[in-house]
């Protein structure tokens, strides 16, 4: 199992750690790549995904988007580490968001919280050799659902980061944490690692 620090929020994204979503799952090698990373205020996660791929697919948008049809950069956690619930976070290069939360993929429920943009602050970027998504998650927002959560050095959650694009030209799946299981799914939080507020 990984582990990542989740350090102090800076200045430049140059001072945070890069966690890579470097394994290949359920399809053949493929020209892409991806790396997240994470840090943290008083008052939030912010968080910076970023994947190389020239064929970017976005054709996903609104409420009810699907992102995960498109090139799609997403982040699974629980906040408390031995709470078996977790939040799914998932964009699209467009800001498409799929915003998911329950304890596996058939108890997860789609969240749609008022003001998504404004609560998140999702900001996607194209780039030379790709594209990437920031956004934040307040900690007023995990507290809804998970009262006990706090952010403090030595507090940990269990998490994972993942790119994939089910309609992409080259279908792929990736994953920071390896995921056992025969067919594509990411809702498996037992294979998630962890991260350690540093």
């Amino acid at each position: 199992m990984r582990s990542y620090t989740i350090m102090p929020k800076t200045d430049s994204w140059n001072d945070i750690p890069v966690a890579p979503i470097d394994t290949r799952l359920w399809t053949p090698e493929i020209d892409i790549s991806a790396t997240a990373q994470v840090c943290y205020d008083a008052e939030a996660l912010y968080l910076r995904l970023t994947a190389k791929e020239a064929n970017i697919r976005a054709e996903e948008s609104g409420l009810l988007g699907v992102p995960c049809k498109d090139s799609c950069l997403e982040f699974f956690f629980s906040p408390i580490a031995d709470d078996t619930r977790y939040f799914n976070f998932e964009f699209n290069s467009v800001k498409c968001m799929h915003l998911g939360f329950g304890n596996c993929r058939q108890n997860s429920a789609r969240l749609l919280p008022k003001k998504p943009e404004e609560l998140f602050g999702a900001c996607p970027k194209l780039t030379a050799d790709g594209w990437e998504i920031t956004y934040k998650i307040p900690f007023s927002f995990i507290k809804l659902y998970f009262k006990d959560f706090t952010a403090a050095p030595g507090k940990k959650m269990r998490a994972n980061f993942y790119k994939c694009g089910d309609l992409t030209v080259q279908e792929h799946y990736f994953a920071w944490n390896p995921v056992d299981n025969p067919t594509p799914d990411f809702h498996r939080p037992e294979y998630f690692g962890e991260l350690i507020f540093g």
